[in-house]
């Protein structure tokens, strides 16, 4: 059997069940990571050779660095595969794809996954729901916007992860000071309406443009608020077969084909409005969700993200049919919380149902499991309050995220 090579790129400590599953499938696997993250446990016996590089920015220079790094690699090795394992490494990957001509998706399709005025622009033209935006880059739509959308507002950055960057407005004067205080970044930023509403988000893989997998959860605080209000983070399993799983599923299938996605993992964020009770399309990601929640959907579903995205591209490279694992419908929940001690006492968190614990320094983080969903949430609800009164401390949410 031919052997393939595989480039993953992470310039964030995650993937290892990826690189695990990989080697397994019998592909030679590369690792092109942060020098800062050399001593982390990497699965070392799973990566055939690492690169490391000081800079993970996605500057045009440091991208030409990158490639000019692929290249001396490809004179020994032939890449078959290129695959980021990071939010903040689809850029990188698609730079390197379509400099060498390897299949996967290129620079135009990397951009609805990673840049949000992308992403935004492209569910509107495809007649998909989201709250009104405008770009910053002329002051005459920033105007009309302002004048037209109710606030308030959210300003965000086009290429963060996660609530990282995001400043709220409550009139056009505090609009036009964030924008003018970016001075020539700007161009970097959307506008957003902001649209109280529960979060929800749903963790798929997709093959040959088709999904397999489609899973449902929804955030108990959001991400904006736990970021921004010292919250603690919590998700869980929706309901099975419910109105809104049924709902979700549909327009998340709709989202992955209006976006060109053809084989990925993918994370997807929507909201649903307080006012009108309807879904919105928030952002996507072609990857496994941050936050561990891969655990936590592997943990209702049986299904590793990870592994199965792994073995999904594996067995195109060779020409063979992918099928997914049998499929459980049970239910599952997540907590993590910045905790005051360096490694929290974890005996609390010990009902039967609890799947593990995450061992992380200053945080409480926990994932549990049922057949029953209301047990679930009886279960964070319990630890969120232990949590509150014995463990809980929060910091500033960071302009810019920490590796």
């Amino acid at each position: 059997m031919k052997k393939h090579t595989f480039l993953c790129i992470t310039f964030y400590y995650k993937g290892v069940d990826f690189l695990r599953q990989c080697k397994k499938e019998g592909n030679t696997v590369f690792l092109l990571t942060k020098k800062k993250l050399e001593n982390k446990p990497w699965p070392w016996e799973s990566i055939d050779d690492v690169f490391y590089m000081e800079n993970d920015e996605n500057t045009p220079e440091n991208i030409a660095n990158i490639i000019l790094g692929v290249a001396w690699l490809m004179r020994k090795h032939k890449i078959d595969r290129v695959v980021a394992l990071d939010d903040f490494d689809v850029e990188k990957a698609a730079a390197i794809r379509e400099e060498f001509r390897i299949p996967g998706m290129g620079q135009t399709t990397a951009r609805y996954f990673r840049d949000k005025l992308a992403m935004r622009i492209q569910a509107r033209d495809a007649g998909l729901r989201v709250p009104a935006f405008s770009p910053l880059f002329n002051d005459e739509e920033i105007n009309h916007f302002a004048d037209s959308i109710p606030a308030p507002w959210l300003v965000k950055p086009r290429s963060e992860a996660s609530a990282t960057g995001i400043k709220k407005v409550y009139d056009k004067q505090q609009l036009w000071d964030v924008v003018n205080s970016l001075g020539q970044r700007r161009h970097m930023f959307l506008v957003e309406q902001f649209k109280p509403g529960d979060v929800y988000h749903v963790d798929a893989l997709t093959v040959e443009g088709k999904m397999l997998f489609n899973w449902t959860s929804k955030y108990l605080a959001t991400p904006f608020d736990v970021a921004h209000g010292a919250g603690i983070f919590r998700s869980m399993t929706l309901e099975h077969n419910s109105t809104d799983d049924k709902v979700l599923k549909k327009f998340n299938t709709e989202v992955m084909k209006a976006f060109g996605m053809r084989n990925s993992a993918s994370h997807t964020e929507y909201i649903k409005c307080h006012d009108d009770g309807q879904f919105y399309f928030l952002e996507t990601s072609a990857r496994v969700g941050g936050a561990h929640l891969g655990i936590m959907v592997e943990a209702a579903s049986g299904v590793n993200l990870w592994s199965e995205w792994a073995r999904l591209e594996s067995c195109l490279l060779r020409g063979e049919a992918y099928e997914l694992p049998p499929i459980k419908k049970h239910y599952s929940g997540i907590l993590i919380s910045l905790a005051r001690q360096k490694h929290p006492d974890m005996s609390p968190f010990n009902d039967p149902e609890v799947y593990c614990h995450i061992p992380e320094e200053h945080h409480v983080a926990l994932i549990v499991h049922s057949e029953k969903q209301d047990r679930i949430l009886e279960l964070l609800d319990k630890y969120a309050a232990i949590v509150k009164e014995h463990y809980h401390a929060s910091a500033p949410v960071p302009d810019k995220p920490s590796h």
